[in-house]
């Protein structure tokens, strides 16, 4: 394997200078660095010019000028990046401007992608396994809809129904009850056409996802929930026990009842461990490292639980519980955030809600890490959504269609004659071998987004990486758009890199050498 990395890293050197010439090159003669000067009424217009000729070396020739970019760059691989500065930035170092964007794009991109894959590849399998049915008609008409839709368009969207309209509602939050039952009835269709099966079966799954939702939602409305938001206990308690059911069902199967116990331990410990860790919440409010800690505890918990109901499939079994664990986690996080809420609408300058559309902080914002936190969520959720609407619909038509096409070999027909479970099938044969091609399709997306998403940048006016090279390239700024093409290039190749590492796991008969 290391034979195989060097190689694949050698042969990428070469295509990234390559690349790099060739954009350098292009960005060179795209336009004019001295335009702003040009036009510019100052007494010392011609001084400045000069002295951005001489900064820019603009009277060397093209590959001279990029041979001193390159010797710059070649520093990154002892930590000493020299990328020149910026003059569109007043002539601010590139790798600071770099820093600062990369910082902002993988705030934004991150839940974004993690989000799309995790729900496009759920979704995409559960519609290929329920194939020309209702829900498959249905997901596959929304997914057309949502692929064909342009992103200005969505983001805009969101910014009327997402933000003005639904902020409104927060001021004034009260849901109607004809609303609540016409809400429940939806649920429930959509809970009957995932589960699926006879008449009796979809029935139940139908009155139990409409009065379930409806039971919620109601509940939510008399308890003022929407003003003063929480998880609490109860909360815990049941969107944990939604977890542990979830991730058993994936990884061994609701029959392993040790699993689902090792699971469901790490749910109670969350719960009673609540009361005692709000002293903690609001004594440490600026220890930072209190969410990763509680995450590491929760992982730690589960894979003691897993050993201890455990036999001979301990592993198993601490794999689902420390997911479990961590993801219950996140929960109790998510609750502490959401008691700052109150006291969050008094420190911003918006009037109803608070939804932000535009900028990924509060300027002048004062507050501890729960205030920070929730500022960022209220910043990220449009744009979040926006690119998660997008990319989400691609994966379910990789996932569906990938997936059918596995079905259909012959060692997924020879894994049923054996007599194994529908579970395993899918899980352990199928699944594996259909998630192939989507590793190479999320490895170059998560390539491409590291560049920006410079629409949706625009749009939420969000200073990542997309806008930083819109400004680069406008003004010809060589040196910004150079670090803009290095960070993305780096990225791709290195993905590109993990996707072929990435097949060797889940295939066996493919060997990287």
């Amino acid at each position: 394997m290391l034979t195989f990395v060097v190689r694949r890293l050698l042969a990428t050197i070469l295509v990234v200078l390559a690349a790099s010439f060739i954009v350098f090159s292009l960005t060179s003669v795209s336009g004019d660095p001295l335009l702003d000067l040009k036009g510019s009424s100052s007494p010392n217009r011609q001084e400045r010019i000069d002295a951005r000729i001489e900064q820019l070396r603009l009277n060397d020739p093209i590959p001279v000028r990029y041979v001193d970019w390159l010797g710059g760059a070649a520093k990154c691989v002892i930590g000493q990046c020299d990328l020149g500065t910026s003059f569109t930035r007043g002539d601010q170092p590139v790798t600071d401007a770099i820093g600062s964007a990369v910082s902002s794009t993988l705030q934004l991109i991150t839940a974004a992608t993690i989000l799309a894959i995790v729900l496009g590849l759920s979704i995409g399998m559960i519609t290929a396994l329920r194939q020309y049915s209702g829900f498959d008609y249905v997901i596959t008409f929304i997914t057309f809809i949502l692929y064909s839709l342009p992103i200005f368009w969505v983001a805009v969207l969101l910014k009327e129904y997402g933000a003005i309209r639904f902020n409104a509602f927060l001021s004034q939050p009260d849901i109607p009850w004809w609303l609540i039952v016409l809400i429940g009835l939806g649920a429930g269709l959509v809970w009957m056409s995932i589960i699926g099966g006879d008449l009796r079966r979809r029935g139940i799954a139908f009155l139990g996802g409409a009065l379930a939702t409806g039971l919620i939602l109601g509940t939510l409305v008399i308890t003022d929930w929407f003003s003063t938001p929480t998880i609490g206990i109860p909360g815990i308690l049941l969107t944990g026990a939604a977890i542990a059911v979830g991730i058993t069902l994936l990884s061994t199967g609701l029959q392993n009842r040790r699993a689902l116990l090792a699971a469901g331990t790490t749910v109670v410990f969350w719960a009673a461990v609540w009361s005692p860790l709000q002293y903690l919440f609001f004594t440490g409010r600026d220890w930072w490292w209190i969410v990763p800690a509680l995450v590491v505890v929760g992982i730690l918990v589960g894979i003691g639980a897993g050993y201890a109901f455990g036999k001979d499939d301990k592993r198993q079994l601490a794999r689902t519980a420390a997911l479990t664990g961590g993801l219950v986690a996140l929960i109790v996080i998510v609750d502490r955030v959401l008691l700052v809420y109150p006291e969050y609408l008094q420190r911003i300058p918006i009037k109803n809600g608070a939804i932000a559309t535009i900028g990924s902080q509060t300027p002048g914002l004062d507050g501890d890490i729960w205030i920070t936190m929730m500022d960022t969520f209220t910043h990220l959720l449009l744009p979040t959504i926006a690119l998660t609407l997008i990319s989400f619909a691609a994966y379910t038509r990789y996932a569906r269609g990938s997936l059918l096409e596995v079905m259909n070999q012959d060692y997924v027909r020879t894994a049923r004659a054996k007599g194994l479970t529908e579970r395993t099938v899918i899980m352990r044969h199928a699944f594996r071998n259909a998630m192939i091609p989507i590793a190479t399709i999320i490895s170059f997306d998560i390539g491409a987004l590291i560049g920006g998403a410079i629409i949706t940048e625009t749009i939420f006016a969000w200073q990542g990486m997309g806008y930083l090279f819109n400004a680069g390239l406008r003004a010809a700024d060589v040196n910004i758009v150079m670090g803009v093409f290095l960070v993305t290039g780096v990225v791709a190749v290195i993905f590109n890199l993990i996707a072929d590492l990435v097949y060797a796991a889940l295939d066996p008969r493919i060997r990287v050498a």
